[in-house]
Formats: structure tokens, sequence, C-alpha cells
């Protein structure tokens, strides 16, 4: 901590979508003083000359090799999915410094998942056991000794708050669960244009990952840790032509008995004492139009014409709540500030 009795931390990552969002926030955030801004490019520019909204006087940026470890208390590592796992194995040495990341490196406990999904061996296998996956509002209680934690992916985010609470509580049927899910374009990062070659890029809808999207890996393995037994779901990510947020539309089927009223009303006790979780009435029509630009998740539970089956609408904003703003909610409570700082 520094002299202030603020947070000091350092930001991998800093000129990306998420990273600028990252920066946007903690910039705002009364406990953090930000020490330094690392990027492999660009390095002695001003992050306000890549996102105006930024209006504090922040480090330039710099490379990571130029850090002073021991005067850092939280490393923000928002890095192609690879990197995070080389820098924190470097970095475990430091007692006093955590690490919050925001790539996949530390979200799956099975390297074989991981090099099977990513397709190359895990750099840190022996730091998984000190990972934590972590959507703030499931892990309240376990967070505040992780030494790693692992923010989910912007989908895995969307699709597990309004899952969870019915699967554990056996309101809806594990299997023939459908999830459709579309987000803007800001999702697949500042080189996408590598990643997708279809034409109009930025004016079309497109499916894609339909058989082995990475985020399937974690899917999987939250659903089968609440649920103790093997989920079954499809799930179509789709890019649509506006740059962030998120909507997943997941068809579930009802318990035998179980009422679309009981499912509402589990969803809003479940969530009642958590800020970011917002129910919506029953059958109200939702997208992310509320969510955009904030932490929040809206959900939203309705009928639908088939018969003992119900639609969930389940909206936030990818590089919010799907990224930055969660992993700065995970650094409010690892630090026992309210999960609101910083973020309201």
């Amino acid at each position: 901590m520094s002299s202030n009795n603020k947070i000091n931390v350092v930001v991998a990552g800093a000129t990306g979508f998420v990273g600028l969002d990252l920066v946007y926030f903690l910039s705002k955030h009364p406990k953090v003083n930000i020490k330094y801004l690392c990027a492999q490019r660009n390095i002695g520019k001003n992050i306000k000359s890549f996102d105006k909204r930024i209006k504090k006087k922040l480090p330039k940026i710099s490379r990571l090799n130029k850090v002073k470890w021991n005067q850092v208390d939280l490393l923000f590592t928002s890095l192609p999915t690879g990197e995070s796992q080389k820098l924190v194995k470097s970095l475990i040495k430091y007692k006093n410094l955590k690490f919050i990341d925001l790539s996949a490196d530390f979200r799956l406990k099975d390297k074989i998942t991981f090099k099977k999904f990513y397709g190359f061996e895990h750099k840190a296998q022996n730091l998984l056991k000190y990972a934590i996956y972590s959507i703030s509002e499931l892990v309240k209680k376990n967070i505040k000794k992780a030494k790693i934690v692992a923010c989910p992916g912007c989908y895995p985010t969307s699709i597990q708050i309004p899952l969870i609470p019915l699967l554990k509580n056996n309101l809806i049927k594990k299997n023939n669960i459908i999830i459709d899910s579309k987000s803007g374009y800001s999702g697949g990062g500042k080189n996408l244009k590598n990643k997708f070659k279809h034409k109009n890029l930025y004016s079309s809808i497109h499916p894609y990952g339909l058989f082995n999207h990475r985020h399937l890996s974690e899917i999987d393995q939250e659903l089968f840790k609440s649920t103790k037994s093997n989920v079954n779901y499809s799930f179509t990510p789709h890019l649509i032509p506006t740059f962030r947020g998120l909507l997943s539309t997941i068809y579930v089927e009802k318990v035998k008995g179980v009422t679309i009223k009981k499912i509402h009303s589990e969803l809003v006790k479940f969530y009642r004492k958590n800020y970011f979780i917002k129910i919506a009435k029953i059958n109200k029509n939702i997208g992310t139009e509320n969510v955009i630009n904030t932490n929040f998740c809206e959900i939203s539970i309705c009928k639908i014409n088939i018969k003992n089956k119900i639609l969930i609408f389940s909206a936030i904003d990818n590089l919010i709540k799907g990224a930055g703003g969660q992993a700065i909610q995970n650094m409010n409570l690892i630090y026992g500030y309210s999960e609101k700082l910083g973020l309201k």
C-alpha cells in the first residue's frame, strides 16, 4: 500500500479495448494509485491519446521491465492468452503482490483441458491451484486470500449468473439447454480483422466457434462444480455490428411443478444483496440498452409458446461486467471495499 493507504497498481495490456476500460475506471477509483501502464508498443505515449474519457494525469506507457515490483500491490493482466501465465510465473516470488488476470490463463483447473482448448501446454501449471475463478457475486467469501484471481470470459459471465442459482436449486432441467449469445465486435479485440475473415465485418451478424469455442471449457467446469453433474447445453456465439454489449438468450425447461414465478422469485432472492445484478419483471423484453457502459447484469425471465420451457435474457457490457469492471469488483472484494467503489 502507498503512504496514503491506496493500492499500488500496474496494468499490463493497457491499450487494448479491455485495458482502456480498466484504466478508465481505475483512474476514478479513490483507493487506487496507478503506478505503471504497460504495453508492448506506443512506449512513452500518454494513455489519454487512446481514450479521451481519461482525465486524470497518469504515468506514460512503459515496458514491464521498467516496473519496480517491490513497490506494487496488484497487477492486472489484460494480455493475449499464454502471456499472463509466463509473467505471473516470473513474479510469484513477490509475496505481497497479487494478480487479477483478464485472460483465460488461470480460468481452468485442468492442464489437459487447457491444452485441448488453447492448443499449447500451460507454462505455469503449478500455479493453477493458487487461482480462484471469480464471478464476483458467486465467490465473495473465498476471494480475499486468493493470490491469483481469474476473471471469467464475457460469455460465461452472462450465462452463469442466471443459470447457476436455478441449476443448484433444481428448478430447471440439466439437459437440452440452448444458449444463443451475441456480442459487440470489441469482444474480438483490436486484431479483429486477423481473426475474422468474413466480408462486411463491421456491418453484419456472424456466428463463430460453433464446435469448439474456448469459453465452452470454463462453462463446463463451472456448471459441473456448481451442480456436481454434467449439464447438457448447446452454445452459439455471434459477433454483431455494434462496438460493445452482450446479450445471451437462454432456453431452458422447467422441472415439473415449478412455475415461472418460482424461478423469478429464486433469482430475486439469490441476488437480493448484489447491487450489480438487476432482475427485471417477468416477461420484460430487454436488450443491452440498460447495461452499456456499466457493470450491471440485467436478467429477464419470459414465457414462450413451448410447454414447460422458458426464456432467459441476460445482458451485460462485454468490456465491463464481462471484463474490466468485474476485475475491479473483484479487487474491491479482495481489499474489503464496497463492491460499487469506482464503478458507479
